[in-house]
């Protein structure tokens, strides 16, 4: 099948889906025929924690072979009969010109599961997201569809790269521990009752649920050639998405330096191959900065979320004003404008770093992780030396580098 141009409306599957049916899982693939055998087994043989199968009628697998130039089709094809109780439709399609890249086959892929899903399973179908290099946990669509039971919009599962090179490895392990304590910190600073402690920070392409009801009201995946899903992530939270970054939803992707985009996680390796031989670090935003971002933005969050302004909060906002640098009314008036409360403060951010705010300050990665671990330390043992809680648990967590 040839698609010249992008169409979301385009039906790519022609079997009706189950009746049963509550979730789709995704896969656009592009010469694959190394990894996807695994990544199917891995789906094939899902089930719940005590070891029983995930029952098929409940989900689907929709694989989108696009341009390539391996066996890929083929091996899926045959994947199909030797397993004719796994439901797994395939489709073989070439994208042409500008819509040949991974944005437009993810976003086919997820308007497709959309369609299948509306029909049978309405708004709170799920439509999952991964990729030919990755295999799922054993329990990963158990625990996706408990977190959708939950509550939850959207679901990131944690991505965990195999055979990460040796030049890259430390880079990438302070990389992951700085955003790990930055989610525990924004937990304990500015709380989320959607996505409590414990969690990650992850919601990307190998593993990435939402309903389809949120799929839609978001714009859906925009089709673009990289970074499709985190820009569908930003769409996402611009609408209050009740987001939830589960640890017990797991991926293993691969760690391949050659990748299929333009930009990637294998493009990251790169980088942080070459910030290794360079003897280079990661700046991040400091400790200081952190706190002083998650502090103001919990203040905006319950501004934003009053009814009205009483004499209290009258005096907060000004104060927040002053510490953002912008004008009260100014900041009254945007705070009141504004529907969704994540997409205002993308706009806070982004006045912070046009202005170069004096409260934005950049550090070497592991100058600002042994900060926040200490930070953790001192409150752990004043939390403890409180009467009220000898003998309780703090929640605070170690996470190694």
């Amino acid at each position: 099948m040839i698609v010249p141009l992008f169409d979301k409306n385009k039906i790519l599957f022609s079997t009706p889906p189950n009746p049963l049916l509550r979730l789709s899982v995704i896969i656009p693939v592009k010469n694959e025929s190394e990894c996807i055998r695994e990544t199917l087994d891995a789906i094939r043989l899902q089930r719940d924690p005590a070891g029983n199968e995930i029952d098929y009628n409940v989900f689907e697998v929709l694989v989108l072979a696009n341009n390539c130039t391996d066996r890929t089709f083929e091996i899926c094809k045959a994947y199909q009969v030797a397993y004719p109780k796994f439901a797994l439709h395939i489709v073989q399609i070439t994208l042409a010109g500008d819509a040949a890249h991974i944005g437009t086959a993810r976003r086919l892929l997820m308007d497709s599961a959309y369609q299948r899903l509306i029909q049978v399973a309405g708004d709170r179908g799920i439509i999952v997201s991964t990729d030919g290099d990755s295999q799922a946990d054993p329990t990963w669509i158990y625990h996706i569809l408990d977190e959708m039971e939950n509550g939850a919009d959207v679901v990131g599962g944690r991505i965990l790269p195999r055979d990460t090179p040796i030049q890259s490895k430390l880079h990438h392990l302070r990389d992951v521990t700085y955003r790990l304590f930055t989610s525990r910190l924004e937990s304990v600073l500015d709380p989320c009752i959607a996505n409590p402690w414990p969690r990650h920070f992850q919601c990307y392409g190998p593993s990435l649920a939402v309903t389809c009801e949120i799929y839609d009201r978001s714009g859906r995946l925009p089709a673009i050639p990289y970074l499709e899903d985190e820009e569908f992530r930003k769409r996402l939270k611009r609408i209050d998405a009740k987001i939830r970054h589960s640890p017990h939803v797991k991926i293993y992707t691969s760690s391949r330096l050659t990748g299929r985009v333009e930009f990637g996680f294998s493009v990251q390796l790169k980088q942080w191959q070459d910030m290794s031989t360079k003897g280079e670090q990661q700046l991040v935003e400091s400790l200081d900065t952190l706190i002083f971002k998650l502090n103001v933005k919990n203040s905006l969050r319950k501004l934003w979320a009053s009814t009205s302004l009483c004499p209290a909060l009258q005096a907060e906002l000004k104060s927040v004003s002053t510490a953002l640098a912008i004008d009260v009314q100014t900041l009254k008036t945007t705070l009141q404008n504004s529907p969704y409360f994540e997409s205002f403060w993308e706009q806070i951010e982004e006045h912070l770093l046009s202005t170069e705010h004096a409260k934005i300050i950049m550090e070497p990665i592991s100058k600002v992780i042994s900060s926040v671990r200490q930070y953790f330390s001192k409150s752990f043992a004043q939390t403890v030396q409180s009467p009220l809680m000898v003998g309780k648990s703090t929640g605070i967590q170690s996470i190694a580098v």
